[in-house]
């Protein structure tokens, strides 16, 4: 009796059972493999130096990171932003800088110059460019507190500047008060931003340069050689009048000293003859008739020196006779007479 048998499976080309289950788990085993790799990959993650990580957990903060080597859960349920704290930005009004191959360019088109295009106080035009330099204090403020904080930065810091321009003479801000107006503007916007609580820290802001438009130049330069001008006459007379007036007043000082002195002589002296003149009278009142001798005395005695030679005609003397030569040389007597 011929042997019977069964096909096996595999005998009508068909894959067995066996392979059918292992291509299955192969199959199955990449995506499992795969969601296993991303889960390991996306469950670490690394804080640079400069930065902090905000990690969310289904969109709510449950922790700020420092710098370093983290984990979280994986798959979506832990995010983790990285936030630049420790590093100083910055952002520019009226021009921009580009980094042309390790060379910085500046560049400043028609859109920047309308940011940097400001009317002072005395109603003059000026170009003022100017730099913001500031630090994120918070990074989950800054995150989440405004829904673009740089635009805010930006805002408040062009609101800031152009007040306090348009509140300034044009020159004061393109001279002296440069470093002034900086610094109230870094005031003032630190204050504007700690109202709308975002956490930004302003460390500086620096005006980069301030000009008249360029189509303006030629008159403003003209109106500033006009100030100068006008400057140096007014140095000019101020250094006159330092020069005279201390003179004039000098003088006058002077002339009142000597007339001060005068009358002080003058009064002085006619309290002595005053004085003089009563003791004479009071002498005279005593013994008048020697008091009236002694008087004609000294009065001789000071006229007759300055009488000068007096001379005597007789008749039938063919010469003058000399009378009081006094102060001639000689031997000639007082009241006539020969050698």
């Amino acid at each position: 009796m011929a042997n019977s048998s069964f096909p096996s499976p595999g005998d009508n080309g068909l894959p067995s059972l066996d392979v059918i289950l292992q291509q299955a788990k192969s199959l199955l085993l990449v995506p499992v493999i795969m969601v296993l790799g991303f889960g390991a990959f996306s469950s670490f993650y690394t804080v640079q130096p400069e930065e902090e990580a905000v990690v969310k957990r289904f969109g709510s903060v449950i922790a700020i990171k420092q710098p370093g080597f983290h984990f979280k859960i994986p798959f979506g349920v832990d995010s983790a932003q990285l936030v630049p704290t420790a590093r100083v930005l910055k952002e520019e009004f009226g021009f921009r800088s580009l980094d042309n191959g390790g060379r910085t360019q500046y560049v400043k088109t028609r859109d920047h110059r309308g940011e940097s295009l400001m009317l002072t106080g005395d109603l003059k035009v000026i170009d003022v460019e100017w730099v913001v330099q500031f630090q994120i204090a918070d990074a989950s403020k800054f995150l989440h507190e405004a829904r673009n904080p740089i635009q805010t930065i930006r805002d408040n810091s062009e609101a800031v500047m152009r007040r306090i321009v348009g509140n300034s003479l044009g020159s004061d801000v393109l001279t002296e008060k440069r470093v002034q107006v900086a610094t109230l503007a870094r005031l003032e916007l630190q204050e504007l931003l700690n109202s709308f609580n975002i956490g930004v820290q302003i460390n500086t802001i620096e005006l980069q340069d301030v000009t008249p438009p360029e189509t303006v130049k030629p008159a403003f330069n003209e109106v500033n050689q006009a100030e100068q001008e006008r400057e140096r006459l007014i140095n000019e007379a101020e250094k006159r009048r330092n020069q005279v007036i201390p003179r004039a007043e000098g003088q006058a000082l002077q002339i009142i000293a000597g007339a001060e002195a005068y009358r002080a002589e003058r009064v002085n002296r006619s309290r002595g003859e005053a004085g003089r003149f009563t003791a004479i009278l009071s002498e005279y009142q005593n013994a008048p008739a020697i008091t009236r001798q002694r008087m004609y005395l000294e009065m001789i005695d000071q006229v007759l020196p300055k009488a000068g030679p007096v001379y005597i005609m007789e008749d039938g003397v063919s010469s003058p006779i000399p009378l009081l030569n006094i102060g001639q040389s000689g031997n000639a007597l007082p009241f006539g007479g020969g050698k």
